[in-house]
């Protein structure tokens, strides 16, 4: 019998709370994993989309995720439409495939402010492209940034459901739900 270096995958509660934990960690540290998601969402049209996020807060109590955005961008448009999407985390280190999939509400306004206020002055360029983003423009550079709150949106993410897999020496793989309490089943890996 092989001995797993990541004793926490040998549990349900254990691999549940290894997940929020890399979560946490991703907002916290540059470097996690967890830090940088994929989002997948369906455009109005129907195809699907993916990008890389920033992940910037993980409540495992709530079961939430919050990604910002600008409120122009076309993530938000797919949203709109259809307000759900999927998120996909690879940890090398841990071996750990973390599948989410959650549905999305998109928060502006007042409701956004205090955020807003923390948000580092450098950073709060990407929120005020113009053209606004995914516009054509002439040349890579043509475009100014002027910081501005009212195009800054939180994606708050309601995970409803995990899907996780640990590729350690012993592959293994876990459903997790919102509507069962976070009681986790096995799944064949």
């Amino acid at each position: 019998m092989t001995t797993d270096p990541h004793p926490w995958a040998t549990t349900l509660d254990g691999l549940h709370a290894q997940v929020w934990a890399r979560l946490a960690r991703g907002v916290a540290d540059r470097r996690a994993p967890a830090r940088h998601p994929t989002l997948a969402t369906v455009s109005p049209d129907g195809w699907p989309e993916a990008r890389t996020v920033v992940l910037r807060a993980a409540d495992p109590t709530a079961a939430t995720l919050d990604l910002h955005t600008d409120l122009r961008s076309a993530k938000v448009a797919a949203l709109r439409a259809t307000p759900r999407a999927a998120l996909h985390i690879w940890d090398q280190t841990a071996h750990l495939q973390i599948r989410l999939i959650a549905d999305v509400t998109i928060l502006t306004g007042d409701s956004v402010a205090q955020t807003w206020a923390k948000v580092p002055e450098a950073s709060r360029r990407a929120y005020a492209t113009t053209p606004a983003p995914g516009h054509p423009i002439p040349a890579a550079l043509d475009y100014q940034t002027t910081p501005d709150q009212t195009f800054f949106a939180i994606l708050r993410c309601k995970v409803q459901a995990m899907d996780i897999l640990h590729l350690g020496p012993e592959h293994r793989r876990a459903a997790f739900d919102r509507s069962s309490g976070w009681c986790g089943a096995w799944l064949s890996p």
